[in-house]
């Protein structure tokens, strides 16, 4: 993006939404400050998605561990 254009009229020459070039100035903002800016780099998005992904799995696995659980002390009683 040209220094001193705002982000509504590159998205209007871009064809693009206001919202979507301020999401990729941020986003190049934080890449180019290494996250110091507030944003999340590329590389913390992707370790953030990985954790969330894990997180899931981890929590479907507890749950299914509390339901056996459950089950074997009912049958054991």
């Amino acid at each position: 993006m040209e220094e001193g254009k705002s982000v509504g009229a590159v998205a209007r020459e871009l064809d693009l939404t206001a919202s979507a070039v301020r999401v990729w100035v941020m986003r190049a903002r934080a890449e180019r400050t290494k996250g110091k800016s507030g944003g999340l780099t590329t590389v913390e998005r992707e370790e953030l998605a990985r954790l969330r992904k894990e997180v899931r799995q981890l929590r479907l696995e507890r749950d299914v561990l509390k339901k056996a659980a459950a089950f074997f002390a009912k049958e054991n009683a």
